[in-house]
């Protein structure tokens, strides 16, 4: 299988959630222009600054994240500042999850979300699929994790 992209709308999602992050940042600039402890230009120049490097960010991360299915591993490319590349090998899926909370559903999108074997919390999450891509993902991997471990890997 090729590297799998995102589905485009998880963008607005994302977008959404670098207006909100902006917001909050630029909210306290606000006080303190409305308290008179910093001139009027402030919370623009602050909320603009702030709300072009999130959107930013929210594009990038949408072209550096893939993902790619093989027949002995899950791969994971994503990134903007940092990037991460994770492998998770099939033999150490325990089970794997499709979720769509509010704002996905809103979005008509969906994650995967495979767990693993290890630490607490060893888990990965596949964004921005389509609910359908989302189940069918799912199935795929538990499919390839029975055939990687038995009957009783998932």
């Amino acid at each position: 299988m090729t590297a799998q992209t995102l589905h485009p709308r998880v963008q607005i999602v994302w977008v959404l959630r670098a207006v909100l992050l902006s917001a909050l940042i630029t909210a306290p600039f606000v006080g303190g222009v409305y308290l008179e402890y910093l001139p009027q230009w402030a919370p623009v120049a602050v909320g603009a600054v702030v709300l072009t490097l999130t959107i930013a960010h929210a594009l990038l991360r949408y072209r550096r994240w893939s993902y790619e299915i093989r027949e002995d591993a899950i791969y994971l490319d994503r990134g903007v500042i940092t990037q991460v590349r994770t492998t998770v090998p099939l033999v150490r899926i325990q089970h794997v999850d499709s979720r769509r909370g509010p704002i996905e559903r809103t979005a008509g999108l969906a994650s995967c979300v495979v767990y693993t074997a290890g630490s607490r919390g060893a888990d990965v999450r596949i964004p921005g699929l389509t609910p359908d891509g989302a189940s069918d993902l799912r199935e795929e991997l538990k499919r390839l994790a029975i055939r990687a471990d038995g009957e009783d890997a998932v």
